[in-house]
């Protein structure tokens, strides 16, 4: 299937990747990886189709119940790992718990949080990564060049104001697929 998808990808529909192309299964076994800007649907299969490109499992999160059958098969054969969040337990630690638990985990998201516009990121994907002691590897959904831009890997240190600076710079100028939610 590898083959289909970088046909579809890279001649169909002409997408390119740059920066850390070394970025591969073997490379980070475990890291949060965000992708921005996320505005549109579309972004779904670009993520997919790059991850069967660079031959990377990803992985996401949701809660326990959207993963009984049938669709628990279905998540979970796209790399869905369910959280059972303990009633004194937030989504930081359970997430970072399930990183522990595993060998190879690499979750996606998106750090707005929304296909819509936001002037500030959610903050959990940060902590996330900071406490399962985890690189965040950022990706660029950049319609407006069609590429995907791949950081190397980044570990949050102890200066949240200098680590948001960072990140924010690895996305500037980037152009969603509906550009006034970027």
């Amino acid at each position: 299937m590898r083959w289909l998808a970088k046909l579809i990808y890279f001649k169909i529909l002409g997408w390119k990747i740059v920066g850390n192309t070394n970025f591969s299964q073997d490379s980070i076994k475990k890291a949060v990886i965000i992708a921005a800007p996320h505005t549109s649907w579309h972004d779904f299969y670009i993520g997919v189709l790059l991850r069967a490109v660079l031959k990377v499992k990803t992985n996401f999160v949701g809660k326990k119940e959207l993963f009984i059958f049938p669709f628990g098969l279905f998540f979970r054969a796209l790399g869905g790992a369910p959280i059972n969040r303990q009633n004194n337990e937030n989504k930081v630690d359970a997430i970072a718990n399930l990183f522990k638990q595993k060998e190879e985990f690499r979750m996606t998201m998106a750090p707005e949080g929304t296909r819509k516009k936001v002037t500030e990121w959610r903050t959990g994907f940060y902590y996330i990564a900071k406490k399962a002691n985890v690189p965040i590897i950022m990706f660029t959904l950049d319609f407006e060049n069609k590429q995907n831009k791949i950081s190397e890997p980044f570990y949050p240190t102890d200066d949240v104001e200098a680590d948001f600076k960072y990140m924010y710079s690895f996305f500037e100028g980037v152009k969603g697929k509906i550009p006034e939610y970027s």
